[in-house]
This record gives C-alpha cells, structure tokens and sequence, in this order.
C-alpha cells in the first residue's frame, strides 16, 4: 500500500490546475473533509487594530492587485461592499496611503453594465455604478465596481481570490477625515461581500469570525464557525446581522423586548429607550467618581482612581435563546482641552435604531455564522504572536483623544 501526503506530486496530478478558483476550492473541500473547517486570513496575517485617531473603528491591511497593493481598511459588518479610494475626485486628502487605479494592476477589470454582476442602472458610461450611503450624516462612497485579486493565504500557501469591489472615485463626509481614509471592507451578508464571494467559491465555510481585545489588537479569520463551548443566538433577518435582546442587566436586570443591529462598523453602542435610560441611570448609580456634564458623552467621569474597572458595574445583555452577551468594556478614555482625563460611558441614545457597536464587542471572539443563521461569542484571548504588519504599534497606544463639545462627536 503506497502512502502519499495529501500535497504530493502523484495526488496533485488529479486535481485542478494549480492557482485556479478550482483549484483553491478543491483545497478547500479537502481540508473541511479532515479538519471540519479551513480557515484564510490575509496575506499580512490575521491582526487587525484599534486605532482612536481613525473613528475608534478596527482596521487590518489588505492587499489587492497584481503588483499587489497594501491598504489600511476599516472592518464593516454592518455593511456589504468593499471599497478603495481609486482614481480620486473626492478622497482623504492628509493621509499618504495607497491609491488603487485598475490601469496598474494586470489583473483588474471593469464590471460592464451588461454584465450580470451589475445590479445598478447604468445612465453614464459603460462600466457599473455604485453608490452607498452610510448613516453617519452625508457619510457616502461612489465610483464603479471593479475585478481583481485580494491577496489572502490558507495553513499550506497563498490565495489570490477574485472578488468583487468598488472602485471609489467621491468619498463625502467622516471618509474625507475620520473613518475610513484608506477604504473600507464590507462584511455583510449580501451576494457582493467578500465573504460571500469567497464562501461561493468554495474557499472557506460560509463563516468568519473577529476577535477585539482589550488593548486594541484583534483578528479575524475567515472560514471560522466557533466552538461548541460558545454562546449563541439566532439572526432575525438574512440580510444583515440583526438579533434579539430578551433583557439587560447592569448590577439589577429587566425584561427588553428589542432587536440590535451586530455592527463592527459603528465604534460605540446605540440603544433607544427604555434599554438605553436603565443601563446609562444603572451604570450612572453605581460610579463613585465624579460627573462632568459638559461632554458630548451623557455619561461622563473625572478619573480618581489608577483602576477605573475595579468600581464599573457589571453589563450583559441577555439574546433570545438565553445566551447571556458580557460587556467586559463599556467606557471610552478621553482627554479634555484642560488636559484632564475623563473616562465615558461609550453608550450613545438613539431614537429608533439599536446597534451594538465595536465597543460592547471587546474582549469576545464574536462568530458571524451565515451557514447556520447565528451569532456566536466567547470571552477570549486576542494576543498575536506574530509581528504586526500594521503601521501603527499597538503596544504603545497614542494618548486619548483631546475633544470638546464643538470638536468632537460620537455619532461621526
């Protein structure tokens, strides 16, 4: 009986040529037949980062092209396309980072408006238009949708995946300064996503998972579908990561009755009343420190203590099914213009939208399952080992930002 490694020359003679979509996909299959699951990264690895001067949103490097290109992009889950700034009319103009043009990549290609990828009507021109407009006030990306590789890598070697992604000619509002220079990596649930793309490849399970640690530094890796020690509860919708919350607790509890938007891209958490007057008042009871009403923030203390977690009430939010979501880090450090540290309930009133923002998500491996329809979370260890591509250094975090009323906002 000859053995052979899976890898070796005399099986690789049956399958797919080498570097096709066919190819990585039949990779793919093999290693969910052993392992239960594969997973992909990005070609710079798994890390992803925090960065405060950059809307406090996750960022991770990305490369795309042939030469590939590395760019800084926002981590999205609230919504569906990938986008670059790209042959710019209208871009981030104080920060020196990429600029993506098809013409310098051999592997790039317009989408045609005949094509049937392209769900747009198409009124000038031949290529594919897209616009998408983002809640943060007059906050929007538009150019057309173009072809090319996204650099990615598996356990055994690399991937240049074909995806889909917008060529972002006019960014308005908090892209032009603070969120999002460099582009932004849709993660939603819709065909146009690049976990959608990669899942109907066969190149990963239709799973992905991202981790926000403390001290900023996080992960995320395709293809992941948790642990059956997490918690977990369904999505209501198949459109987006919208589920249910059945109570909230901070030291007391009570019955809710509200469903909340899962959303990486948005950097604080949006609750509508009664859920966000009772933690807010809960939370406001239990602080011993004292309140300065002058931030944007409702919720806001001077610092008096070296350990501010030490004398924080607990907060969760119990999901239909019982499974009980921990809020390990509900406040924002900031620094006023009199040069006094304040800490702040990063938890923001919202009129009519629930969204639970990266801020309640620190310190938990969240588990976004569109094969199974749930959210999963686990309290978990974000340190990476490896070096950090980023170009920012996560273990010597820049101070917290200086605001005012006039400078600052949470709803950008």
């Amino acid at each position: 009986l000859d053995l052979h490694h899976r890898f070796s020359a005399p099986v690789r003679r049956w399958w797919p040529e080498r570097g096709t979509v066919e190819y990585y996909a039949a990779l793919a299959r093999h290693d969910l037949a052993l392992r239960g699951r594969a997973l992909v990264t990005f070609s710079g690895g798994n890390e992803t980062l925090a960065i405060s001067s950059l809307g406090f949103l996750h960022y991770a490097t990305v490369m795309v092209g042939t030469p590939g290109l590395s760019f800084l992009v926002a981590l999205d889950t609230g919504s569906d396309l990938f986008w670059l700034p790209c042959d710019c009319s209208s871009c981030a103009p104080e920060f020196e980072f990429s600029i993506y043009s098809p013409s310098t990549s051999v592997t790039s290609q317009a989408v045609l408006c005949n094509s049937s990828s392209c769900q747009s009507k198409c009124s000038r021109g031949p290529y594919c238009p897209y616009e998408v407009a983002y809640v943060s006030a007059d906050t929007s990306s538009s150019g057309y949708l173009v072809e090319d590789v996204l650099s990615l890598t598996t356990e055994d070697e690399l991937v240049q995946a074909p995806i889909m992604f917008g060529c972002g000619q006019v960014q308005t509002g908090s892209f032009l300064d603070a969120a999002a220079p460099n582009g932004l990596f849709g993660l939603g649930m819709e065909k146009l996503s690049v976990p959608s793309i990669l899942a109907s490849a066969g190149l990963i399970s239709n799973s992905f998972s991202m981790c926000f640690g403390s001290d900023g530094v996080g992960r995320i890796s395709f293809g992941d579908q948790g642990s059956s020690d997490q918690e977990q509860t369904p999505f209501n919708l198949k459109s987006t990561y919208n589920i249910s919350v059945t109570g909230v607790a901070v030291g007391n509890s009570i019955t809710a009755d509200f469903s909340a938007l899962v959303d990486s891209g948005t950097s604080f958490t949006y609750l509508a009343d009664p859920a966000y007057t009772f933690i807010s008042q809960s939370f406001n009871a239990r602080v011993k420190d004292k309140r300065d009403p002058n931030i944007p923030f409702e919720y806001c203390y001077h610092i008096s203590s070296n350990n501010i977690s030490r004398q924080l009430p607990d907060i969760s939010l119990t999901t239909k099914g019982g499974g009980q979501f921990p809020v390990s880090d509900p406040i924002v450090l900031l620094t006023t213009q009199q040069r006094e540290n304040v800490y702040c309930l990063a938890l923001v009133k919202s009129s009519n939208l629930n969204i639970i923002g990266q801020n309640f998500m620190t310190g938990l491996r969240i588990v976004f399952d569109r094969e199974r329809m749930v959210l999963g979370w686990k309290k978990f260890n974000c340190d990476v080992e490896e070096s950090n591509p980023l170009p920012v250094n996560p273990r010597n975090p820049s101070p917290s930002p200086t605001l005012s009323p006039k400078s600052y906002s949470p709803e950008a």
